[in-house]
């Protein structure tokens, strides 16, 4: 069983940084990647970024393309989401998950809240 914790969310203003952390634990687990999703209130959860564990290699979500930077530490077992230039439209709640060699998205963790005001 994994265990996938999330923290780093908060109240921040438009235009702001804010960097989410996912911490990994378990037992006897694999990772083809880890990755953010977001969902705010009343709308659907949407794929924000992914990371691939072994190499690094990551992928976006076109509407945080080139605002969002994600990475991992493989030492640590923790997955980051540094966010930039933040807008109201990124509020929401922000989860990590992960994705096991050949499978889809399995394990989620609870959530980190993102405030964004103006």
């Amino acid at each position: 069983q994994v265990q996938l914790v999330e923290s780093g969310g908060g109240l921040v203003q438009a235009g702001g940084s804010l960097t989410l952390s996912c911490t990994i634990s378990g037992r006897s687990f694999s990772i083809d990647e880890m990755g953010w999703f977001r969902q705010a209130s009343g709308k659907e959860r949407q794929f924000v970024a992914a990371i691939r564990w072994n190499d690094s290699r990551p992928r976006y979500g076109d509407s945080v393309k080139g605002r969002f930077i994600i990475s991992r530490d493989r030492a640590k077992l923790k997955v980051y989401l540094q966010m930039n230039d933040l807008t109201p439209e990124d509020a929401a709640v922000y989860s990590c998950a992960r994705k096991p060699s050949g499978r889809a998205w399995t394990d989620w963790g609870q959530g980190t809240q993102v405030t964004v005001h103006t």
